[in-house]
């Protein structure tokens, strides 16, 4: 399946902050806001919503991270990996995707009071 949505740097940087807040399928104690919701629409990105709220439930070291940093970095190949820190660079978690149509080379979304939330949004 290709993603025929499209999403620019430009579009996230403009979600200040959020009016809805809207509560994850899978971990139902999480958030996320308008413009992470955004993201996941016009990227086709709700597979990564899922990684980052998943791992809240399943890692403790993600989870005992009150701040966390989330990016994806998108490969050449289309390969990409995710990666999650604390904020001061040091890793929490990585995960490696064989695949991804998302259109953008990177994004970052923070996890903070159990809400994901693009950068700006913050």
């Amino acid at each position: 399946m290709t993603n025929s949505a499209t999403l620019s740097e430009v579009q996230l940087r403009q979600f200040t902050g959020s009016e809805n807040w809207y509560r994850h399928g899978i971990n139902r104690t999480v958030l996320f806001t308008d413009g992470a919701k955004f993201l996941a629409d016009q990227g086709g990105a709700y597979w990564l919503l899922d990684i980052i709220a998943i791992a809240q439930q399943h890692d403790a070291r993600v989870s005992g991270e009150e701040f966390q940093v989330w990016n994806l970095k998108v490969h050449s190949d289309r390969s990409a990996a995710v990666f999650c820190d604390d904020g001061n660079g040091n890793p929490v978690y990585t995960q490696e995707i064989p695949f991804t149509d998302f259109p953008l080379d990177e994004v970052k979304l923070y996890f903070a009071n159990n809400v994901i939330h693009l950068p700006s949004e913050y």
